[in-house]
């Protein structure tokens, strides 16, 4: 299967994908404030640790050209791309994040 084809497979199957890296602090506040919403169990979070994976650097490319962001966190909800951290704690604070969980419940 094909980067994209496993990597789509995955942003349609899965509520919250956080394409991450295991040493950044942004993607560490992103899976801390995702992980304290009481309305999101963890099934419905997929982290892919892009540094720990074989295919991590061609995702992480794929990712660059689907969205035109090329850093981590690369945050996608019910299959819509939300954006990084800033994006995250934006629609956090906003309500929106809520809004988004509940609507793709």
């Amino acid at each position: 299967m094909s980067v994209k084809q496993k990597t789509e497979d995955l942003i349609k199957s899965t509520k919250v994908v956080v394409f991450s890296k295991s040493w950044c602090p942004y993607c560490r506040q992103a899976k801390t404030t995702l992980g304290g919403h009481s309305d999101l169990p963890e099934s419905d979070v997929t982290v892919v640790e892009l540094d720990q994976v074989e295919d991590g650097d061609a995702i992480q490319a794929y990712l660059a050209d689907k969205t035109g962001q090329r850093t981590v966190p690369n945050i996608f909800v019910s299959g819509t791309h939300l954006g990084g951290n800033d994006d995250l704690q934006k629609a956090n604070s906003s309500g929106a994040l809520k809004k988004q969980l509940t609507a793709a419940a």
